[in-house]
């Protein structure tokens, strides 16, 4: 699917085409993502990076790779410990 949106004359003279198109397309993915409506794997697929890429993008917007309280990931560990 392609989508056209209309954008200022002067923020595009700032930037090339596949400069917007990249970072409209990591822009849209971290979005899906960190509202859980894409998996890790398909945010980086659709932001046409490596998932360390993509890893790396989310901790620069500061968004958690892994969802998981201080408490349950100390059961996690304890529970490493007792196997």
């Amino acid at each position: 699917m392609q989508i056209a949106i209309e954008l200022p004359n002067d923020f595009v003279a700032l930037q090339t085409e596949l400069t917007i198109r990249h970072e409209m397309r990591t822009s849209y993915a971290l979005w899906l993502f960190q509202r859980g409506r894409v998996t890790f794997a398909k945010a980086a697929t659709l932001a046409g990076i490596d998932l360390y890429d993509f890893m790396t993008v989310c901790k620069e917007n500061q968004v958690a790779v892994i969802d998981i309280s201080r408490d349950e990931l100390i059961q996690e560990i304890n529970g490493l410990k007792s196997v």
